[in-house]
């Protein structure tokens, strides 16, 4: 499969060329959220009726980030430098499947490129990636310290004391972080062909069953 070095902010001609299979080398500034980030971009930015005043320096900073930008669902373990500053200790992808009944909001409103995760998204994200031109790329589970190696700078964290370190948003600069293409623009999902081909097997080994247990 072809593989290429991108950087962020994306544009919508880079991202709609990316097609399922592809692996990509990302690098630049992302931003990560888990779920109280996700409902916070939801339920306080997006969907008020006015952003509260205290919320508004936190909303134009993430306008500015995530502008063809790309969010990782990541909760990761940090720690203290001797200069006083955060470092990645390990920052392996969390299940993105939780963040489904929010994540076709934030692509639209904040005009997402990319969401990186594991486990792949549902029809809804699905088509918000098709619409406004975006991808979900897929981080390997399991390699938390590895992927912690391309997470070159934390530039800084937001809402750590009111949703706790792994919930925060985090802003990091990565290189050559990388993915690989499971749900592209053109409507394609890796994630569902697993899903269907499963579901195929299952149905050839139910009836083999059945008749085993008939025979008997």
């Amino acid at each position: 499969m072809p593989s290429c070095n991108l950087a962020t902010p994306l544009s919508e001609h880079d991202v709609r060329s990316l097609l399922v299979g592809d692996t990509v080398y990302l690098s630049g500034v992302i931003v990560t959220a888990r779920d109280a980030a996700h409902k916070f971009l939801v339920e306080t930015l997006i969907r008020s009726e006015s952003i509260p005043e205290i919320e508004r320096p936190l909303y134009r900073i993430l306008r500015q980030h995530l502008a063809g930008g790309v969010l990782y669902h990541c909760g990761p373990i940090v720690r203290r430098t001797a200069g006083g500053g955060w470092e990645f200790v390990a920052a392996g992808p969390t299940t993105s499947i939780r963040e489904e009944v929010y994540e076709p909001a934030v692509i639209e409103h904040f005009g997402l490129r990319g969401v990186i995760g594991k486990g792949g998204m549902g029809g809804g994200t699905l088509r918000a990636l098709q619409e406004h031109g975006a991808v979900y790329l897929h981080a390997v589970g399991g390699t938390a310290s590895l992927i912690a190696d391309s997470v070159e700078e934390v530039l800084a964290v937001y809402k750590q004391d009111e949703f706790g370190t792994p919930e925060a948003f985090w802003v990091i600069r990565v290189n050559r972080l990388p993915l690989t293409v499971t749900m592209d623009s053109c409507g394609d999902s890796l994630h569902g062909h697993v899903a269907e081909a499963s579901q195929a097997a299952l149905g050839r080994l139910i009836p083999g069953l059945v008749q085993t247990t008939q025979s008997r």
